[in-house]
């Protein structure tokens, strides 16, 4: 398996979009996250003082993390079971663990498509088959749950799911994601569930953790995306302890444990989650009726989906038919950092974010704007 992937492990598209352009921009308009705190804003928005910075020991921490940044995340989210909690650096570990644990060559995984690239990619560099359950432009990026049904069987090893979904921001109703759970408990597959939007919903409730319901679920938070500390690197996996302990035999090899001062502000922000959530969550809703508002006055020009959670949508630009030369353009032209579908392996589609600061999205919208009217219909916009 580690051979397969140091010669299989392809390039995440993203990262690589990301890595020359998130740092060269003055606006972010790309990104799938919330505006970032600062840690002046969350010490005092969560009270952490001098003294408890001071009275952190640099000593080493716990392989699944320690004892209360564990009974928080238990709290908020796995109705107390702190036996089905680690804590992770980012989801991002969370699932490389997952898909090394879990998977071996020729399992059979199905994945929803699109999909952000580190939900998939390491299954199918082990040499896993992957069959894509597709979220359709022309069907609102609604979820055909009979679709998913005629591509999960006995073979089927693992399901993969992202709800809220990036890029596209669309999810399933609670009746959805049990019948889903249905599916899945069937035939015993392991049921993967990136929920790392998972409160950043607006038309409905948060979804419940699927664990409370099937042993056989994995499910991922992060603190990165709607909490605004991605620069904190904190997520976890909930799972059964058997799960688990596979993945304490690889982070040996890996990780190891968290920073006790990382778990000191994580924990505090879980346990005080609404502090930081609330506001963002006020904010995001703001700038997607800026977005509505923009998509309206554009619509000759752009196509959406109104997304229903999470900070991003996956628009079409209707003229550009390069929009990764057309996104390199207007990094650096515009500067302005918007996402090409490619990253996400579609092609004709934008990654838009609006969870960053209302200012900052109503000038890169408008910079946009001027991008898309230079476009020459009759060339219909291939920039170089």
């Amino acid at each position: 398996m580690s051979y397969m992937l140091r010669t299989r492990l392809a390039p995440a598209l993203l990262e690589d979009w990301m890595r020359a352009y998130y740092f060269a921009v003055e606006l972010d308009i790309g990104s799938s996250g919330v505006e970032d705190y600062s840690l002046g804003e969350i010490r005092a928005l969560l009270g952490i003082t001098q003294e408890e910075l001071d009275g952190v020991l640099f000593q080493d921490s716990r392989t699944l993390g320690g004892p209360e940044i564990r009974e928080a995340v238990a709290k908020r989210w796995a109705g107390g079971a702190v036996e089905r909690v680690i804590v992770t650096h980012g989801a991002t570990e969370a699932n490389f663990l997952t898909m090394v644990s879990l998977l071996e060559e020729g399992d059979e995984v199905v994945v929803l498509d699109p999909l952000y690239q580190q939900l998939y990619g390491v299954a199918e560099s082990i040499g896993c088959h992957l069959r894509r359950w597709p979220l359709r432009f022309e069907n609102a990026f609604v979820p055909d749950l009979d679709e998913a049904r005629a591509l999960i069987g006995p073979r089927t090893r693992m399901i993969v799911v992202n709800f809220p979904h990036n890029p596209t921001g669309t999810t399933v109703t609670p009746e959805q994601q049990r019948e889903l759970i249905g599916i899945a408990s069937r035939v015993g597959a392991y049921l993967v569930w990136d929920c790392v939007f998972a409160e950043m919903t607006y038309e409905q409730a948060p979804l419940p953790d699927p664990g409370l319901i099937y042993e056989r679920s994995l499910s991922m938070g992060s603190l990165s995306k709607s909490y605004g500390l991605p620069g904190l690197r904190v997520g976890w996996c909930l799972a059964e302890p058997e799960v688990l302990e596979r993945f304490v035999r690889l982070r040996d090899y890996l990780t190891l444990h968290l920073s006790p001062l990382v778990e000191l502000i994580a924990r505090r922000a879980v346990e005080n989650g609404d502090l930081l959530l609330e506001p963002r969550r006020r904010q995001a809703a703001r700038n997607r009726e800026i977005v509505a508002v923009w998509m309206d006055a554009h619509q000759d020009r752009v196509q959406w989906v109104r997304p229903t959670g999470g900070v991003c949508a996956f628009p079409c630009l209707n003229d550009v038919t390069d929009e990764v030369s057309f996104c390199r353009h207007l990094a650096e032209v515009e500067r302005v950092l918007l996402v090409p579908g490619t990253c996400f392996g579609c092609a004709g589609h934008v990654r838009l974010g609006f969870g960053g600061s209302t200012p900052n999205l109503e000038e890169g919208l408008r910079r946009l704007a001027r991008a898309l009217g230079r476009i020459d219909r009759k060339t219909l916009g291939s920039l170089r």
